[in-house]
């Protein structure tokens, strides 16, 4: 049972938006806003004074965007996790929103359940991804061999723990290895599947069916 609740920070440069998810979160016991913010720029001084646990980023703003302000906030509070929630499922956008640093990526169209569903993923560690956006990084591997045909054995073992949200340092604790093996385990697969983050590499493994 949870102490404390959940901490989120909304960005998004239409004020109703902001209003209408502020709204239903109120009503979540185990989660709370603690700001608000108009503008990428205004995302990152919010974002250093709040250290929030999870921030909902539109991606689609004026002067600075959504993924600028991801990989900014993510080098200054790399423990801050980010959902992109924007109107757009773009394959570029999606990839540009997940090689910033954000950990999920939902479409506005998503319902207020499965959202707040995913800020208690994203708080634990586990990625969420739109079906238009998995769809969208499939497609970038579409024309080649199939992704991890080329994975070990053990590197499939280790892609299965990725899957149900495991660190670096649980996946060395589940596998027993030490944690500079399972983090060497763990970039050879980013490498071997094309990807940039755990988030790519998961919505590859159960799109392809790589772990069971």
């Amino acid at each position: 049972m949870m102490n404390e609740p959940i901490t989120v920070l909304l960005v998004d440069d239409h004020q109703v938006v902001r209003q209408g998810v502020r709204a239903f979160l109120e009503t979540q016991k185990d989660l709370t806003v603690v700001g608000e913010a108009n503008s990428g720029e205004e995302a990152i001084r919010l974002a250093a004074e709040q250290v929030p646990d999870v921030i909902l980023m539109d991606l689609v703003m004026p002067q600075m965007s959504g993924a600028a302000a991801t990989q900014a906030i993510r080098e200054r509070c790399p423990g801050v996790q980010v959902i992109a929630l924007t109107s757009f499922g773009e394959r570029e956008l999606v990839q540009e929103a997940l090689r910033a640093g954000a950990l999920s990526y939902l479409l506005k169209n998503v319902s207020a359940g499965e959202l707040a569903e995913a800020i208690r993923a994203a708080y634990a560690g586990r990625p969420t991804l739109a079906p238009e956006a998995a769809q969208a990084l499939i497609q970038t591997t579409s024309e080649g061999p199939t992704p991890g045909h080329d994975l070990t054995a053990r590197e499939l073992e280790v892609l299965a723990v990725m899957v149900e949200g495991l660190t670096n340092p649980e996946i060395a604790e589940r596998l027993v290895v030490s944690r500079s093996t399972a983090k060497a385990h763990v970039s050879n697969i980013l490498s071997k599947l094309g990807v940039s983050n755990r988030a790519e590499a998961i919505a590859l493994a159960l799109q392809h069916k790589l772990v069971t």
